[in-house]
């Protein structure tokens, strides 16, 4: 019989305790997936990183708001939502690439341009003809909804309909991020009382933010990731400010703003057209971001008068966000094949001529 030296036994051993390592391991895997699998799974839904947290939120201060009022860090998350907006528009201005702006700034110019002008002349015809009422939609809800576009859900569209313009144009879009644009429209035209220096205060997070992230790939690894953690935690800080009441007459009057959004999509696909691009992008624009559910909020920080109206707007942007976002894929899709079907980007005509184009490699034909 041979014997084993002792590095011989030592290793045998190694292969061993290694083999029964991964053993364990599989096993533990196939329990946690057993488990997953018999555990009740929250369905997915488009702006469900905001919404679940907003509504737990507002359950909680429609039927339990004293447990939000018990102080300390409780009551500090309940009633911190600014500072987190904050940190969000810091964590949102990583994100943007600016080096991607150039390429498309043709695209994100046709796009940005009517979608900002004619919500903000909506906004404004609705606070001056219309007594700032119009089927309950304010000047705040319209403007601060859908002036900011869902940029995430436009660059999956973008992914797989348009162009390298018209995917690049996604940084050019999320530059209206924020608040900024409704207190510029708002305040200019004399309806909300903002002082200058709050428009600073409202755009510097996000241009430190831009700073950050195209300065230093570390910082922008380290702080891009952040975004949606500070959304979950802003909707339920947004949620504990509302009530059920709120909600349903928010979410009624919700679906005309989801309406008017997705028609001044389909008008600035109609502009697009007309400068000579495809029309996908300007479809693919007519939603809302789930972040825009901050706006309102933010706004009253600004201007208190906007108090009464804020938690209503919040619960109208919420609904317009789930529903613009099931939509506009939807219209993109029919744009492209309706219209964009038999259209080929720059790239694809080169692919076509040098597939048509005999190679000059040829072998010779034989006699």
């Amino acid at each position: 019989m041979q014997r084993l030296t002792v590095r011989e036994h030592g290793a045998r051993g190694g292969m061993y305790r290694m083999a029964d390592s991964t053993k364990r391991q599989n096993r533990e895997v196939a329990s946690t997936a057993k488990q997953e699998k018999k555990g009740f799974k929250v369905p997915r839904i488009p702006g469900d990183i905001m919404l679940y947290p907003l509504l737990v939120g507002l359950l909680l201060n429609s039927f339990c708001p004293q447990v939000l009022a018990v102080g300390s860090f409780t009551t500090a998350v309940v009633k911190g939502s600014s500072t987190i907006v904050g940190l969000l528009l810091i964590f949102m201005g990583a994100s943007i690439n600016l080096r991607a702006v150039p390429e498309a700034l043709k695209t994100g110019v046709v796009v940005l341009v009517p979608k900002l002008a004619l919500s903000i002349a909506l906004g404004l015809g609705v606070a001056a003809f219309c007594g700032n009422n119009f089927f309950g939609l304010s000047a705040l809800s319209i403007i601060g909804g859908i002036a900011f576009c869902n940029v995430a859900l436009y660059s999956g569209i973008m992914t797989e309909y348009g162009d390298s313009g018209e995917q690049g144009a996604t940084a050019l879009l999320a530059l209206t991020a924020g608040p900024t644009i409704t207190m510029l429209a708002l305040g200019v035209s004399g309806l909300a009382d903002i002082k200058p220096l709050v428009y600073v205060g409202t755009l510097l997070p996000l241009v430190l933010g831009i700073i950050m992230g195209n300065a230093s790939p570390f910082l922008k690894n380290l702080l891009v990731p952040g975004i949606n953690p500070c959304i979950a935690v802003v909707g339920f800080s947004l949620g504990c400010g509302m009530s059920l009441e709120q909600l349903i007459q928010g979410g009624l009057s919700g679906v005309l703003l989801a309406v008017l959004c997705i028609v001044i999509g389909i008008l600035t696909s109609l502009f697009e057209k007309l400068c000579g691009g495809s029309g996908k992008a300007g479809v693919a624009s007519g939603t809302v971001a789930g972040t825009a559910a901050t706006t309102p909020k933010a706004f009253v920080e600004a201007d208190a008068s906007y108090t009464a109206i804020a938690p209503v707007a919040t619960a109208q942007i919420a609904a317009a966000v789930v529903i613009t976002a099931f939509f506009a894929p939807i219209i993109t899709g029919w744009v492209d094949k309706k219209f964009c079907h038999d259209t080929l980007s720059s790239d694809g005509v080169q692919e076509e001529n040098a597939a048509t184009v005999p190679s000059s490699k040829e072998p010779p034909i034989r006699k």
